[in-house]
């Protein structure tokens, strides 16, 4: 009888473990993260992200910041006084997914503290090179509180 059960629970064990190991997120990766899947992306303030942008160059990254959209001048800003006194060292220019932007009107967070998922590039500092950086590829676009 005991050969019974543990041949039983040593099935039950492999069983579960395969259906673990077939889980394949790489098809969320990209397209949709939920904002709680913290092992997709990493969630960092633009503070860190200003002090070492090093650190987070091509990371897929989840940050909180005043958006404010424009041409030529699309950025996440720190503060909403940042953006009104022009302190561009303190933003990030932002380029979103195309899937992103045929879902959403983008527009309608114009002005607005927002959190956004995507990939950061240090090297690439928007238009004039005025910026910090950039955060292409977002994937998801946010309101932060009430609006």
């Amino acid at each position: 009888m005991k050969k019974y059960i543990y041949s039983f629970i040593a099935f039950l064990a492999f069983s579960c473990s395969s259906v673990f190991a077939q889980t394949n997120t790489d098809s969320i990766r990209y397209i949709d993260p939920s904002p709680w899947d913290f092992n997709i992306y990493e969630t960092t303030s633009l503070i860190k992200l200003i002090a070492n942008p090093e650190k987070y160059d091509g990371k897929m990254l989840q940050v909180i910041g005043y958006l404010h959209l424009e041409f030529e001048g699309n950025a996440l800003y720190l503060h909403q006084e940042d953006f009104k006194n022009n302190i561009y060292n303190n933003s990030f220019w932002v380029d979103f997914s195309e899937k992103l932007t045929q879902g959403k009107n983008i527009m309608d967070y114009n002005d607005h503290y927002v959190y956004i998922i995507g990939t950061f590039k240090m090297n690439d500092r928007g238009h004039l090179d005025l910026f910090g950086g950039t955060i292409e590829d977002i994937v998801r676009l946010e309101f932060v509180g009430t609006r």
